[in-house]
């Protein structure tokens, strides 16, 4: 799965799950706060890359996440490793 098609199914999700306006959602945009994700929220942005990409992540994957960007790397990362 190339990089455009990760952030393409992840900018779908973000949308459709958890009802984040498209306009929020670019590469710079700070993870927690594009998305006002609480705790519960976190454990749903799992079950979620888990559904569409079949990763598990842990919360040590996200100690150096903290824009969109360095999202989709861990998750284009994770594919990688699969």
């Amino acid at each position: 799965m190339d990089k455009e098609v990760i952030i393409e199914k992840i900018n779908d999700f973000l949308v459709d799950e958890f009802e984040v306006e498209k306009d929020d959602i670019f590469p710079e945009a700070n993870l927690k706060e594009a998305l006002e994700l609480d705790s519960l929220d976190f454990v749903d942005l799992v079950v979620a890359v888990e559904s569409n990409f079949g990763v598990k992540l842990i919360g040590e994957d996200f100690v150096n996440v903290v824009t969109l960007q360095d999202f989709y790397d861990l998750i284009e990362n994770k594919i990688k490793s699969l």
